[in-house]
């Protein structure tokens, strides 16, 4: 009973060691999972970042420039007096400015400005001295092209700003969303990893208590034939015992039929000597010699008995018989 809920217990181990070994695969796989997908977010968002970082610095250096160009030519929108003070080599600055930010955000500027808008650009970034002519005539011909110049750089300047703020929110958005992905996965990670932990001291014990059963069984198995070998013995031991008791009850039946008969004619020798000695004291001398030959034939009963049963006893007895008188013959046999 003991070996079969041994091999019992061993069977439920072994199942539950599977188990366990199963879940922490399965566990471990989700936590190489969930760091695998933060990692490549991790890596999104790194990218982003640059990303964002570049283009925020592009951007800022564009809307600077085209501050800067608005703040010249604004000197000059105001009047003929303001032109006067602006150098020329500042009017140079703002159509290199103009004609630089038109092909770095060519992309970004599709669909801001209009074809005539471009052509006013192109124009202007051709000859800039010509819209900012102090002759009155020439001057009162290009001063609304000097104001469309001015425009447009505003309107420039305002849809970098608009993109600019449209990135910065979307950059913001994008890291609380990384943000929220870490936390998430983290936990997940990390809940990942105690179940890892709790499950791997778990199997360490199950694995543990199964090596003990295991060795329980050998250990009863071992005990168990001790037992069987010890219990055979026994009952080989008995059947020997059982057969020489036999053998001795045997032999103790022979001995008392051997004593009996040596008895049976003992006092048969006895009775004749009582009867002689009685009614015939004249035969007294041949009763004598019978009786000697009734004690040797007593004693040759009990040779043949003592030999056939290899009885030490029953030879020292039939010599006794042989020599000594029937009483004291008698009281031996007793």
């Amino acid at each position: 009973a003991r070996i079969e809920d041994l091999r019992n217990k061993i069977e439920g181990l072994t199942a539950q060691s599977a188990r366990l070994n199963t879940e922490i695969k399965n566990h471990e796989k989700e936590v190489s999972e969930n760091q695998a997908a933060l990692d490549k977010a991790t890596a999104i968002r790194e990218k982003q970042l640059a990303e964002f970082n570049g283009e925020e610095k592009d951007l800022l250096e564009s809307i600077s420039a085209l501050k800067s160009a608005v703040t010249v030519l604004s000197k000059h929108n105001g009047g003929a007096a303001g032109f006067l003070q602006v150098p020329r080599s500042h009017m140079m600055g703002v159509a290199a400015t103009l004609q630089n930010e038109m092909n770095k955000h060519a992309s970004l500027l599709q669909g801001v400005l209009t074809r005539s808008e471009r052509k006013v650009v192109a124009s202007f970034v051709q000859a800039p001295q010509d819209y900012f002519d102090a002759a009155p005539t020439f001057k009162q011909s290009y001063a609304p092209q000097s104001g469309e110049i001015f425009g447009i750089l505003r309107q420039m300047k305002e849809t970098f700003e608009s993109n600019l703020s449209a990135s910065q929110k979307e950059e913001m958005a994008n890291q609380k969303a990384y943000e929220d992905l870490k936390t998430a996965k983290e936990e997940e990670i990390a809940a990942g990893q105690a179940q890892i932990e709790a499950k791997t001291g778990e199997l360490a014990d199950t694995d543990e208590k199964n090596a003990q059963a295991k060795v329980d069984v050998e250990d009863t198995k071992a005990s168990l034939s001790a037992d069987e070998q010890f219990l055979m013995m026994l009952k080989e031991k008995c059947q020997m015992t059982d057969k020489e008791w036999e053998e001795r009850q045997k032999t103790r039946q022979l001995e008392m039929e051997a004593v009996s008969k040596a008895l049976a004619v003992l006092a048969g020798d006895d009775a004749h000597d009582l009867f002689t000695k009685t009614f015939n004291p004249a035969l007294v001398q041949t009763a004598t010699a019978e009786s000697s030959k009734r004690r040797t034939a007593a004693s040759l009963v009990l040779s043949k008995a003592a030999a056939k049963l290899h009885n030490p006893r029953l030879s020292a007895l039939a010599y006794r018989v042989k020599l000594d008188a029937f009483e004291r013959v008698k009281k031996a046999i007793d």
